[in-house]
């Protein structure tokens, strides 16, 4: 049991979350994937965390795992194309985890998820929240207009609202 991120977790507020991410920040990522999604076949969701609680935290759910589940929760594996891109931040720990579907994942691979979350995860440590995420949404529209580029029936299926748990 990491004592630490358990306390991390239990001081982490609302009120940081909200400052964080204030109504003008959502906004404009709320923009950024609507503006991308032009662009791709690809379905793109932004969801930022404060803190983990209760049993997901004591047993050690990484940001990961989390990641995972609120990816079938909010049906992101539901799209015409299989391609969905979830972009989870668990700000308690500043871990940011994209999970990508199956589709969107046999094509991009592992590696770029990971030098985006990187690079998102550098601008949060400056406190940068919305270049980061912003900056992060146009790498994935690079790997999704690549790999799923828009096409005459592209329509939205997945909302665009970032959401904060």
């Amino acid at each position: 049991m990491d004592i630490k991120r358990i306390l991390r977790h239990f001081t982490m507020t609302q009120r940081q979350v909200n400052r964080a991410f204030p109504r003008a920040t959502l906004d404009a990522i709320e923009q950024a994937i609507k503006a991308s999604e032009t662009s791709h076949l690809g379905e793109v969701r932004f969801v930022v965390e404060g803190a983990l609680d209760g049993a997901p935290l004591f047993n050690g759910q990484s940001a990961r795992e989390r990641a995972i589940d609120l990816f079938s929760q909010l049906r992101m594996w539901d799209t015409e194309h299989n391609s969905g891109v979830l972009i989870y931040l668990l700000l308690a720990d500043r871990q940011v985890e994209i999970v990508a579907d199956r589709g969107i994942h046999a094509k991009a691979g592992s590696n770029e998820w990971e030098a985006i979350c990187h690079d998102m995860e550098t601008a949060f440590k400056s406190a940068n929240y919305e270049e980061g995420v912003v900056h992060g949404i146009q790498a994935v529209l690079r790997q999704l207009t690549e790999h799923f580029p828009a096409a005459a029936d592209n329509r939205n299926e997945l909302p665009d609202k970032p959401v904060v748990l």
